[in-house]
């Protein structure tokens, strides 16, 4: 492991050439974000400011850290999961563009949180969050940092709930955008991004054949729907559990199978939580499982299964393939836990393609940039993103792609803004 004072902690930076090229790889595929870089360099919209993120270190997160560099911005990461992390990509964010980067594939849990403490140490004014967990240490721990503080961002749906909780609480001490609320973000990263990202991840990891498998998807929030959209694709046949009437009657409409998680749990083969809450896969569910069930997760925490539960039902554990874990089960059957329970997209795979990060990371520079001219003038509580940057990332993305839309005349936009034309 590579230590360098207050620059970092990191496995080798011997892998920084590596990292180099796989950030410029997917730099490629971000045009969005690479606009708005050039736009930074040039006026240098957050300079003096100090940003703390705790976000997935990867190929798409080190093009928005160097986005925030050449914005002006003293910037620190750290990793929002213990598995998340790219190491080369950490590796030369370290050795190449002078970002202080604390992350390290399968770190422990201490070491996540010193991780933590370490991008807290640079006194952030902005904070940027994957799951809230940066905001928490900050309430808990940091209290004295907190008068520091301009504002903050949250990528995930996971990290808003935590953050809306606190609000309610009265206990949220500085504004925080939700930029997983944006439509740019959750229309597309949530359902296209974590769609792919998933399958992708459980392959590798099993070689598996979705073809005729019976595919459990545990929540059919938005990134449920493109997980069962993509398995669906793949020639699985899709069951959708929810706890939700109006969404367990959409995924009807879908055309995947609803029924109760008990009912699932007898026929499923492949199990994939992305409910954001606790034990969707739990112990009875576990009990009922037939012999060679595998399950994942992609939710934020790994605690969608009760993992607890498996062990307890079981004599032993053996690692099979990397992140495959073969539960023996104290009545014969085997089960199988992937990536310790943990994000599988990013644990076994690369996690989303640039191309959708794109938008969700313009809407986080976009954002911090917003924040930084009105952060002093916003109430403590959790805001949307503004709906100008949202159109905004929409418009760029579509350029990108060479996509030109139709707008309303002026006699269009006076029929829709009146209440006296009518038949």
């Amino acid at each position: 492991m590579t230590t360098t004072a207050n620059k970092g902690h990191v496995l080798d930076t011997s892998l920084a050439g590596q990292g180099v090229s796989k950030i410029e790889w997917a730099a490629r595929e971000m045009p969005v974000v690479r606009q708005i870089r050039a736009k930074f360099a040039e006026q240098k919209p957050l300079r003096g400011l100090r940003v703390a993120a705790c976000l997935h270190v990867t190929t798409e997160t080190a093009n928005l850290m160097l986005a925030f560099k050449d914005g002006g911005a003293e910037v620190a990461l750290c990793a929002s999961n213990p598995l998340s992390t790219q190491d080369d990509v950490a590796a030369a964010l370290v050795a190449e563009y002078g970002i202080p980067t604390f992350a390290i594939k399968g770190e422990d849990r201490d070491t996540y949180y010193g991780h933590i403490m370490s991008a807290l140490d640079s006194r952030p004014n902005i904070t940027m969050d994957d799951g809230a967990d940066l905001v928490a240490v900050l309430h808990t721990e940091r209290t004295e940092q907190l008068s520091d503080m301009i504002g903050g961002t949250e990528e995930t749906t996971t990290g808003v709930i935590r953050l809306n909780s606190l609000a309610e609480e009265g206990r949220l001490n500085y504004p925080i955008i939700a930029v997983n609320d944006a439509d740019t973000k959750h229309f597309f990263d949530n359902r296209y991004g974590t769609g792919q990202s998933t399958l992708d991840g459980i392959t590798r990891a099993t070689n598996i054949l979705w073809a005729g498998k019976k595919v459990v998807v545990c929540g059919y929030g938005w990134c449920g729907r493109g997980v069962a959209l993509r398995a669906r694709g793949m020639g699985a046949h899709t069951i959708v559990t929810e706890i939700n009437p109006i969404r367990a009657l959409e995924a009807a409409m879908d055309g995947h199978q609803v029924m109760t998680m008990a009912e699932a749990a007898e026929v499923g083969d492949i199990f994939l939580t992305v409910t954001g809450g606790m034990n969707a896969v739990g112990r009875d569910h576990i009990a009922a499982m037939k012999d060679g069930a595998v399950m994942a997760n992609s939710g934020h925490f790994n605690v969608e299964i009760d993992i607890g539960a498996l062990e307890e039902m079981s004599d032993g554990k053996q690692t099979v393939r990397p992140f495959v874990e073969e539960y023996l089960m104290v009545d014969g059957r085997k089960l199988y836990l992937l990536g310790e329970g943990r994000l599988i997209n990013l644990a076994a795979a690369e996690g989303h393609p640039s191309a959708v990060m794109d938008m969700s990371f313009a809407n986080q520079a976009m954002s911090v940039e917003y924040l930084a001219q009105a952060g002093h003038t916003l109430e403590r509580k959790v805001y949307p993103v503004p709906r100008d940057i949202d159109e905004e990332v929409g418009r760029l993305k579509l350029q990108s792609m060479g996509i030109q839309i139709d707008t309303l005349t002026d006699e269009q936009e006076k029929y829709l803004a009146s209440w006296d034309i009518g038949t």
